[in-house]
């Protein structure tokens, strides 16, 4: 069995459907890698709030990492590998939250939220991922 990325069976809409929730998710990692390498007072008085140092070379790293994150998830053959690597990226987040007492649907759930749209977005464009996570109803 092949799990290589492959879109031949996957509908037009699909893959469209599946490149815009990408598109989103690629924007918004952009956008949020960027902020954090500059040290702004917006930033470094989240990260303050959230129980981290108010260093900016910890945002700078943190906005480094999601930039690897966002250009693994947006080259097709690396896809995947980005995806998986936002998982984890997205867990901490979760876990900052869960920690701090955020509120649940607004913070806490924020990073499923954008989890579920980054697989949502490759489960839409390959018919591999499909086969690695079967949804049977």
């Amino acid at each position: 069995m092949t799990y290589a990325i492959d879109s031949t069976s996957v509908s037009r809409a699909q893959r469209v459907a599946g490149i815009a929730l990408s598109g989103l998710i690629v924007a918004f990692l952009v956008f949020d890698g960027a902020i954090k390498l500059v040290p702004i007072a917006p930033v470094t008085e989240t990260m303050t709030a959230l129980g981290y140092s108010g260093d900016p070379m910890l945002a700078r790293g943190l906005g480094i990492v999601t930039l690897i994150c966002a250009l693994l998830y947006a080259i097709p053959r690396t896809s995947v590998l980005g995806a998986i690597l936002l998982t984890g990226l997205l867990g901490g987040a979760i876990a900052t939250h869960l920690r701090v007492g955020s509120p649940v649907f607004s913070h806490l759930l924020f990073g499923a939220y954008l989890g579920i749209i980054a697989w949502g977005g490759l489960y839409l464009r390959y018919e591999a991922v499909r086969r690695m996570i079967p949804f049977k109803l």
